[in-house]
């Protein structure tokens, strides 16, 4: 992968901070969440990546 990764963009929604993340590559359609997500996501990032490598595998193995 030799794309440069684009920037999260952090800003405010109803007073409370937002991250903002790329989705494959594009800012138009952004993954969006406040600070209790982001929280459970460290929490959970093992079963994150495990689960994305988990499917990686199964979407390059399935037939198109």
């Amino acid at each position: 992968m030799s794309e440069e990764k684009l920037p999260a963009t952090v800003s405010e929604y109803k007073g409370n901070a937002i991250i903002s993340l790329p989705v494959a590559g594009s800012t138009k359609y952004p993954f969006t969440f406040g600070l209790n997500k982001a929280k459970a996501i460290l929490e959970y990032f093992d079963d994150i990546k495990k689960f994305v490598e988990d499917n990686d595998k199964k979407q390059e193995e399935s037939p198109e």
